[in-house]
């Protein structure tokens, strides 16, 4: 729970800091580099702690997985609440092939031996 509680509060930094500005277009755009920079350095913070404590329970692979599927669930909100943007039908679709992809990526790994 650790790791994914600090995946999720990493993601929250990332999505500010990539996504945060374009309600502030008229900033100059190397001021808004320079303020993602300091944001992300937060979500660096909390990422690299969540993976190296998860790594073990998780593999590398279900880790990234796991990012990814927060990191969309954290962009889906902040697109709706922060950006005013529709989601569309299109994209729940997608969103629902990437949850189906998780599905497969946790499933209990088969045997090589076995045919």
């Amino acid at each position: 729970m650790r790791t994914i509680l600090l995946l999720l509060a990493s993601n929250l930094f990332m999505t500010i800091a990539w996504y945060g500005h374009l309600r502030h277009r008229g900033v100059a755009l190397w001021k808004v580099i320079l303020l993602s920079w300091g944001i992300a350095f937060f979500e660096y913070c909390l990422q690299v702690p969540a993976n190296r404590w998860g790594y073990g329970q998780f593999t590398a692979f279900q880790l990234k997985i796991i990012q990814e599927i927060i990191t969309l669930l954290v962009f889906v909100g902040f697109a709706l609440v922060y950006l005013h943007e529709p989601l569309r039908w299109n994209y729940a679709v997608a969103f629902l092939f990437i949850l189906a992809a998780v599905y497969f990526a946790f499933l209990p790994a088969q045997s090589e031996a076995n045919p």
